[in-house]
Formats: structure tokens, sequence, C-alpha cells
């Protein structure tokens, strides 16, 4: 059996954000004040139409798994397996800087506070301290070494603050109860020959990033912190990225994110927060980021270009921990994800409020989470809502979208919840879903729509939209409670495996629907709009069965989500409707639905 070491790592419950008398070289607080991150005016009720998102710079305290077989992929990013025994401070002091410690083997070179250090020594720690104003550290390393942040302020005017070319691992130790502070200049001109130097803080390996103090991160010209293979973040500090104009964090090859605080804010025409080449991964910590550039023309592309909140050339995947993103420029994502979107756990909340950026007749419009290929959900709490305007969706998939397991509320101008491209299909098999559409189609699937199980609420505009909307195919709801309002649904099939009601029979906004049959209550239901039809699907609902819908109920016991209660007792109210369950899909005041009148065409069978 694989020997598992716990590692819990305590921090500090206040961090103060450092302030020097010398303002050239202080760091300017970007995170301080409003509302706790993920928390709106409505903190002890359904928020989804009231949160709101800002940093919190409070450190968290989080235990770990440390791999404990050097098989494990992760094993060598884990500092314990690593020994450093040859220590070189670099202390800064304004205009100058001091090196000391074990340097035999080190070729050192200081230019006023500009200090490069060429490493041919295994096991070496290098120690920053002090401050400057006009200063860096620049290495070159044959091995993989410690790189200990001890309460550093560097600003560099002509360059970044920290520039790695070592692409050997490096070690980011922020030293506990500390706070360093690096900021670079708004232009680069002390880059050496072809060398790539992209960030405040720059590295050509991987940056794994550790302790327990506090890092903040300005950058002015380009990113803010950029490693040319992966960053990977562990429990214990807490990291506080702003990029004026270009990302938070970027990657070539990955961004772990393991734990710790780390919030990000970027500012810039069309730039992320987190950016990586290949995949982005979250197992824990809190994760917040704020973008408010807008969208642009990509020239080079030929394409529309705008902010996301995360964006993965390659996969991303949430497994745990927090993940709050908030985008309020034009055509802003929260995220969006060229492969494979997946959620397994966590809880993750998305805001967006820009409009949709237009360059002639291309657009790109806001959206939650966007993915190029499957987006599926098996777990976690995911709740988005896309205010921008036309075009603005909760989530959107242009290929399969699947939703196995955890709750999932979406708010949105236009769709909801969409698979945007034909041939694909949108799957409920398990969980809670709300989707809600201010101007447009709750639940709309390009392809087609199967319910096997879980809860859906799905509440549409107006006719011609509705709450579930299947383009050229039936519905088929095989299992789960189903409730589906607005101006037209889709048809429902009659291969269906679960008893379906379609009802045109009205009930006033903001009353309370009880639906029963026989002497079983199905549901009850607030009622959040006017609808023209509805569809209603349940375990509870039994061929033969004498179904009534009544208008003004109210309700005892049960288990209730945005309005609708399952397994309570309805009582009183005045009655709406009422017959029998004769098919598989019962009409009540209404024709058959949309779509293709009931049946999937062709004979297609699910």
């Amino acid at each position: 059996m694989k020997k598992l070491q716990n590692l819990t790592i305590l921090v500090v419950l206040t961090v103060a954000l450092v302030s020097c008398s010398d303002d050239t070289y202080s760091n300017i607080d970007p995170w301080g004040g409003g509302t706790p991150a993920g928390q709106g005016s409505n903190v002890t009720g359904d928020d989804l139409e009231t949160f709101d998102i800002s940093f919190d710079t409070s450190p968290l305290i989080e235990s770990e798994e440390d791999p404990g077989y050097e098989s494990e992929a992760a094993y060598d990013d884990y500092i314990e397996h690593s020994t450093f025994t040859r220590q070189v401070t670099v202390a800064y002091n304004g205009s100058s800087a001091t090196v000391t410690g074990d340097t035999d083997g080190v070729d050192v070179t200081v230019d006023g506070a500009h200090v490069t250090v060429i490493n041919g020594n295994k096991a070496m720690e290098f120690v920053l301290t002090g401050a400057t104003s006009n200063g860096s550290f620049k290495s070159y390393s044959d091995y993989k070494f410690k790189l200990t942040l001890d309460g550093v302020e560097i600003t560099n005017p002509t360059g970044a603050a920290i520039n790695n070319q070592s692409h050997k691992r490096t070690f980011v130790e922020l030293v506990s109860g500390t706070v360093s502070n690096l900021a670079d200049g708004t232009t680069y001109s002390d880059v050496a020959g072809d060398e790539d130097c992209k960030a405040c803080f720059f590295s050509e390996g991987q940056l794994i990033f550790g302790g327990a103090g506090t890092l903040n991160v300005t950058g002015n010209c380009k990113n803010g912190v950029c490693s040319d293979d992966y960053v990977r973040l562990r429990p214990g500090n807490v990291i506080n990225v702003r990029a004026l104009k270009s990302n938070g964090i970027k990657s070539n090859d990955g961004v772990f994110i393991n734990g710790g605080v780390l919030n990000v804010s970027v500012s810039g025409t069309a730039a992320k927060g987190i950016s990586s080449d290949a995949l982005v991964e979250i197992d824990g910590g809190r994760t917040t980021i704020i973008t408010i550039g807008d969208g642009e023309w990509d020239s080079d592309e030929r394409d529309t270009n705008a902010c996301a909140g995360i964006k993965a050339d390659s996969i991303f995947t949430m497994n745990s921990g927090e993940l709050y993103i908030k985008s309020t420029g034009t055509g802003g994502k929260g995220i969006n994800g060229d492969q494979t979107v997946t959620f397994n756990g966590g809880t993750t909340k998305i805001l967006t409020t820009g409009a949709r950026y237009s360059y002639g007749s291309q657009h790109s419009s806001a959206k939650g989470i966007k993915g190029d290929g499957d987006v599926v959900v098996n777990g976690g709490s995911i709740i988005v809502r896309a205010s921008g305007g036309e075009g603005s969706e909760g989530i959107e998939s242009k290929s399969n979208l699947s939703i196995n397991g955890g709750t999932v509320e979406v708010s949105s101008y236009d769709d909801a919840i969409n698979v945007s491209n034909r041939g694909y299909k949108l799957s409920i098999n398990d969980g809670r879903v709300y989707a809600y559409s201010a101007t447009n189609d709750a639940i709309d699937s390009n392809g087609s729509i199967a319910i096997a199980g879980g809860t859906v609420i799905a509440v549409g505009a107006s006719q011609p939209e509705g709450g579930l909307d299947s383009d050229n195919t039936a519905i088929t709801i095989d299992g789960g409670v189903v409730i589906g309002l607005g101006g037209e649904n889709s048809a429902v099939s009659t291969y269906s495996k679960q008893l379906t009601l379609v009802s045109g029979n009205q009930v006033s906004a903001g009353t309370v629907m009880a639906v029963t049959c026989g002497s079983n209550t199905v549901l009850t239901y607030k009622v959040p709009r006017t609808f023209s039809q509805m569809i209603i699907s349940s375990p509870a609902m039994t061929s033969g069965g004498t179904w009534a819908i009544t208008s003004g109920s109210s309700v005892s016991g049960g288990s209730t989500f945005h309005g609708l209660t399952t397994g309570g007792t309805a009582s009183g109210g005045s009655s709406v409707a009422s017959g029998t369950l004769t098919s598989t899909v019962t009409y009540s005041n209404t024709t058959s639905s949309g779509g293709m009148g009931g049946n999937p065409p062709g004979g297609w069978h699910p």
C-alpha cells in the first residue's frame, strides 16, 4: 500500500501588506477591502442573482497529501524530497546589494542592486532580503535550486524583478510571516540577446511556490508570473498578482494549483488571469481572478480575442478547492478551454457582466464557462451569472455537455446552458440543475437533449423561447424530476421511459403551484415568471394516475431548490386543471410542443 504523508500547513490568520516609507518601491495594495470572495449581499439564502466577487487575502488552513513514491508524477515537486545545504544571501539596500554566504562554485556579478548568479552547484539556496527601487535578481543554474523570498522588495524599472534563465526546477519559498513585493518596469531594456523574459517574475524552468508567506507581484509591462515550463502552487502561502498589460500567470506546460490563496487582477485588453498553453488543474486552495479589459481583433489569427479568467489551450480540471472569477470587459469569459472542461468537485463561482465585443461582422460574446471540447460536470458546486446582454451565456459547449452530479446554477441574459453545434448531445444524468434565461432558452441544444436523472429546473423566456429547446430532435426524459417552462418547449419523445405532462394551463407568477398524481404530491413550485407552456416529469407520476395542478398551495416538508420542493406534502390552493396520465406524454391545454412533434426524426431512437 502506498504510504501517504499528511502535511498540515498552518499559516498565520491575518496578513498585513507591507507599506514602506520609500514609495518608489513600496507595494501598491490592490487587494484589500470589499466583500470576501464569492459573497454577495444575500449570503444566507439564494444569492444567484446578487452575488459579487472580490479579493480575499486571508490565508487558509489546509492539509496536503505528499506523494509517497518517486514514481508518482508530482513527487519531485515537493521540496520535502530535496535537500539544500549550501546558502547564499542577497541583501538589497536601496541602490546597492550585498552577496554573502557559500559562493564557492557560484559566479556572482553585482551592478548596483542588479545581481546575476551563475550556479554550478547542487543543493543551492539563494535567499533574497532587503529592498531596492532599481535592482533585480537574475539566475543561471545547471541544477534545481531553492529561491527563498524573505520579505524582499524588488522593483526593476528596466526589466524583470526576478529573471530565472535556468531550465531546472526552482522551489520558491515564501518565509512565514513575511511579505515580499516584486514589480517590473513599463518597458524592458535590459534583456540579453535572444533570452526570453516575459514577466515580472520569469522562469525558463518549473516554478513551485511553497512556504507560508505572502508574495505581491505587479506586472507593469508583460505577464505577472511566467514559466516556459509549468507553475505549481502549494498550500500555505498568499500570492497576489496584478498585471496591467498582459496575463497574470502564464505557462507553456501547465498550471497546477494544489492549495494556497491566489488573487489575480488583470486589466489589459484580451488579457488572461491564468493562461496555459497546456492544462490547468485545481486541487485545492482559494483562487480569485478579476479581469476588466475589453475584447480586441487579433489580426494574426484573423479572429476576435477577449479576456478570460482562465484560458487553457488543453484541458481544464477542477477537482477541489474554491474558484471565483469575475469578468467585466466586452466579450469576457470566466473559463475558456480548448479541449475538455471537467468539474469533479470544489466550489466555482463565475460572474460576467461585459457586453458583446464586435469587429465588423465578427463577434465575441461573454460566457461564464466555454469549452470547445466536452464540458463535463461530475460533482462540486457551479454558480454562474452572465448578465452582459446579447450573446451572454452561462455555460456553452461546442461539443457534448454532460452533468452527472453536483449542483449547477446558472442565470444568464441569453441561453443559460447551451450546446452550440449540431450533432452533439446535452445530457443530464444526476445532480441538481437550475437554469434561468432572461431573454432566451434556459437549456438549449442545437443537437439533442437527454435527461436520465437528477433535478432539473429550466426557466426560459416568452415565445418562441422556452425552458428546454432541442433543435430538430425531441427531448428524451428517462428519469429525474424535471420542470421546464417558458414560451414554447421542444417536444418530448414518446420513446422516453418516464411519464411527462405538458401543460399550457396558467399559474400566476409568484404563486406556489402544486402538482399531484393520485394521493401523492409530485412537486410544488413557486412560479418565477409568466409562462405559456410547462413540462413536468417525475418518477412519482404513474400511468393511469389522476394528475392535478393547483395554484396558491402551501407545502410542508421536503427539500427545496430554487422554488422547487420535492418530497413534501401540499395542501390548499385552487384547482387549475386535472386529468389522467394516459400515455408517455400527456398534453393539457396545449398542442404538441415544437421540435419534431413528439418523436425523433427518421425513426431515431435514443
